[in-house]
């Protein structure tokens, strides 16, 4: 998981939001929507920083304060969130993310900047997610299923690919400072697939250089 930083949202949200009886449901801009999150989210979900793209099919529009419980906030765009398919259709062992966590609250919203969920976020060597904060590190497996296998695999991967290319004794300050930059301000707008897991790595480098 990484810091989500809101942008504007779209217009026509706040159009609608305006109208009488506006509701999620009879709101017909979504892919405006779909495009607005997908942007600012760097392309991943919102949880598992997956690769997400705003059509349809490739992604879903999650509300953090799930619809059903918190309908005041189905329309705010604070608690709206792009994320992945989850394995939706499969089985719920298999799911993860918003098709795991269904209409259950998370403790965390990776857009609050209070929270700054990047600091309560640990990625191990072989993959796995954890949190030294015990309720949030319960939900990471039980509510969002963040330690999916292929989630795992997935993550420990992407380490490993990155650190297969490093120069044996390269990794001075600067230079660690500047992968952290690439890594975290992308010049195209698109982070890397799981990128957080490289920066914690290479945050744990420099902190001991």
């Amino acid at each position: 998981m990484k810091n989500i930083h809101k942008n504007n949202e779209p217009a026509s949200l706040v159009e609608h939001r305006c109208s009488a009886h506006a509701g999620y449901d009879n709101y017909g801009d979504k892919q405006a929507l779909r495009e607005c999150l997908v942007t600012e989210q760097g392309c991943l979900c919102a949880y598992c920083m997956q690769r997400i793209r705003s059509e349809v099919g490739k992604m879903k529009i999650e509300h953090w304060h799930c619809q059903s419980n918190y309908p005041n906030e189905q329309l705010d765009y604070k608690n709206l969130l792009g994320v992945c398919m989850g394995g939706e259709g499969f089985s719920p062992h298999e799911q993860h993310c918003d098709t795991c966590k269904g209409d259950r609250d998370f403790c965390m919203n990776p857009t609050d900047p209070a929270q700054h969920i990047e600091q309560q976020i640990k990625f191990l060597g072989n993959g796995v997610i954890k949190s030294d904060n015990d309720v949030l590190d319960f939900e990471l497996n039980d509510v969002l299923n963040l330690n999916h296998p292929q989630l795992v695999r997935n993550r420990k991967a992407m380490l490993d690919s990155f650190i297969q290319v490093l120069r044996p004794g390269s990794l001075g300050r600067g230079v660690l400072q500047r992968y952290i930059t690439q890594w975290t301000t992308p010049d195209d707008g698109m982070f890397q697939p799981y990128c957080m897991v490289v920066v914690y790595w290479l945050r744990k480098r420099l902190a001991r250089t």
